[in-house]
């Protein structure tokens, strides 16, 4: 069969630049979507009067019959026909017969093309944020696990202050939650029409705009027929928040690659989401985290690739923009799989808190509880920070921690220091003693996730 666009043309197409040019191995994945809009579009067009009821009956049922045919394997896709649209349509005509060339009217691929990729987005992303939503939760049960579980928090990797597992895993429960929240904000954007913009400029043709958007359960309908047919910024925006939310995955993963260290030992990952040595039988390898983090670096170059496609564009559509596909498809299926597989990694994981425990004594964790319990007594935060900080070299010069300072070694610091200017430096207590509104203290963890298991509610 010729293409529905040979009509203009004496010679047909070269075979590779028939291979070359077409998208059916990609946007074949929009049949669903896209028999969906035509089911819309032909719908409104019967209400209109531009085709019958007849006719728009027909071209109905023999779109759902491609539906079938296609999900049970029965349609062999070729790069002849190019992309699915002209595949679909191709398969109506050979099934109804002429009246399948009427489906067509007043719409153009440009316009079709746009709203199968906001529909597809929609549906997907709703499906993420799902995903998304069960690795919060799995968050919040390690959270309440070990809500009281003393672990060293870090800055620039040093030793900083004690803090709770519990309190650790909350701080990326916000993360995955900006995440979630910026997914269900660029649904917003996907949430306009552009059926019925025609190539760039709309139609001549009757058609009704106000109701295929209510046919196919948007909420807006797009200003600009121009604009409508060339914006990618949503397939921009989506990549965008994509990669922020592989790069807090990375980061998580990289917390477990360190945690599973044996100079950690921090972490207990369940062999199923580890691999082995083919010559060290000894390895118990993160290689999950490990693949998390290698693949945020495949989703940042999706987003490039989107960025430099559209940068030099003009109105308004290009063939370029079919390329957004690759770089939509891999993205999405990229993040979706790994937060699926980290949530099952971080439920089964266990946190060896009797090992965790052999690293609270070192690093002076208690330095900035003396400084804050002197403030307390009087003293000017920053005379209190450099006396501790005295201390702290002290204790460095002879091999003692804060807590082994007794009467005769705080004369030798400083005249001024006394034992009552030193509270109670356990690491529970200093943990304790943060009460302040998103803070460590188990109280206020606990806080946090009611606050998390309100939210996701």
């Amino acid at each position: 069969m010729a293409n529905l666009w040979s009509g203009r043309f004496e010679k047909s197409m070269d075979k590779l630049m028939e291979e070359f040019n077409a998208s059916i191995d990609l946007d074949k994945r929009y049949y669903n979507v896209d028999i969906d809009g035509s089911i819309a579009h032909v719908t409104m067009l019967g209400e209109q009067g531009v085709v019958s009821h007849d006719e728009a009956q027909i071209i109905r049922e023999g779109l759902e019959k491609i539906r079938l045919m296609i999900e049970h394997d029965e349609v062999e896709f070729s790069s002849r026909l190019e992309d699915i649209h002209m595949t679909i349509e191709t398969l109506l005509i050979n099934e109804v017969g002429d009246v399948g060339k009427k489906l067509h009217t007043g719409r153009s691929r440009n316009d079709q093309v746009a709203l199968d990729t906001r529909l597809f987005m929609i549906r997907e992303l709703h499906d993420l944020m799902l995903e998304i939503k069960t690795l919060m939760r799995v968050i919040l049960n390690k959270a309440e696990a070990y809500k009281s579980d003393i672990m060293i928090g870090f800055t620039h990797m040093q030793h900083a202050q004690p803090i709770t597992v519990g309190f650790h895993m909350m701080a990326y429960f916000q993360m995955f939650k900006r995440d979630l929240e910026r997914i269900e904000d660029c649904i917003k954007r996907l949430d306009y029409n552009p059926l019925g913009s025609g190539a760039l400029a709309g139609t001549t043709i009757n058609i009704n705009r106000h109701r295929t958007t209510e046919l196919l359960g948007f909420s807006h309908i797009t200003e600009n027929a121009m604009d409508a047919v060339s914006d990618k910024d949503f397939v921009i925006e989506f990549i965008s928040d994509a990669s922020i939310c592989m790069m807090h995955l990375s980061r998580f993963s990289e917390e477990f690659i360190i945690w599973n260290s044996q100079e950690f030992s921090y972490i207990d990952i369940d062999d199923a989401y580890c691999t082995g040595s083919s010559i060290m039988p000894q390895k118990k390898n993160p290689d999950i985290a490990e693949l998390i983090r290698g693949k945020t670096g495949r989703v940042y170059g999706d987003l490039i690739a989107m960025l430099t496609i559209m940068k030099g564009t003009p109105l308004a559509y290009n063939k370029d923009f079919q390329e957004d596909k690759s770089a939509l498809f891999d993205a999405l299926d990229t993040l979706k799989t790994c937060i699926v597989i980290f949530a099952k990694m971080l439920e089964n994981t266990k946190f060896q808190t009797e090992e965790i425990n052999q690293h609270i004594n070192k690093g002076f964790l208690a330095a900035t509880d003396i400084a804050e319990h002197m403030v307390k007594l009087g003293i000017p935060f920053r005379q209190a920070h450099e006396m501790v900080g005295s201390m702290v070299k002290y204790c460095e010069k002879n091999r003692i921690r804060l807590e082994d300072l007794n009467e005769a070694d705080y004369g030798k610091i400083s005249s001024s220091l006394t034992r009552e200017m030193i509270p109670d430096l356990s690491a529970l207590a200093c943990v304790e003693r943060r009460i302040s509104y998103g803070g460590t203290s188990i109280q206020d963890v606990e806080r946090q996730i009611k606050v998390g298991r309100e939210y996701l509610r």
